[in-house]
């Protein structure tokens, strides 16, 4: 806490081991190296309130009560100034509707409006950069399903994340 205010909550998916090595390779090899200070991640909330870290990790305990599911790598994004790969899952839509309903009166604009799950492999570069890795990546691109193993509990401090929990489906 500083200053009696809780640092804010962060939610990702969690995703299979061989998955999350090819994207943090695609990071570590594309992601401006100051600025590169966390893995690979697949954000589902970006700041639940702090004050809340029971209620939210017994939400996350209750929706990770289902099995693994399948998660489908369908593209390649172009940000702007960095690229993404696009993820598609109707259990992941439904799963991250069902955490963002318990705490709907606490979600920033950025958290209601989220619609498209995704991984940033590269952010914080020159448009002409973001453009080359995205024809680059876009060329090579085979869609690929990966595995959602689980959900993941951070707070932000101001730097990079600090781990809290995690949540195995089971």
């Amino acid at each position: 806490m500083s200053g009696g205010v809780a640092a804010p909550l962060i939610v990702t998916l969690l995703l299979d081991e061989a998955a999350q090595e090819r994207f943090d390779r695609l990071r570590a090899a594309h992601f401006p190296p100051a600025r590169n200070h966390l893995a690979a991640h697949v954000t589902l909330f970006h700041a639940l309130p702090g004050e809340l870290l029971a209620e939210v990790r017994d939400a996350l305990r209750a929706a990770a009560d289902r099995p693994a599911f399948p998660v489908t790598v369908t593209g390649v994004r172009f940000l702007g100034r960095g690229v993404a790969l696009d993820l598609t899952a109707p259990e992941l839509t439904a799963l991250r509707a069902s955490v963002a309903a318990v705490f709907a009166p606490h979600l920033t604009a950025q958290d209601r409006q989220w619609s498209r799950p995704h991984v940033t492999v590269q952010n914080k570069v020159e448009p002409t950069v973001a453009r080359a890795l995205h024809a680059d990546l876009s060329a090579a691109f085979v869609a690929e399903t990966v595995t959602a193993r689980g959900l993941g509990l951070w707070h932000y401090r101001g730097g990079p994340w600090d781990p809290d929990a995690e949540f195995p489906f089971r």
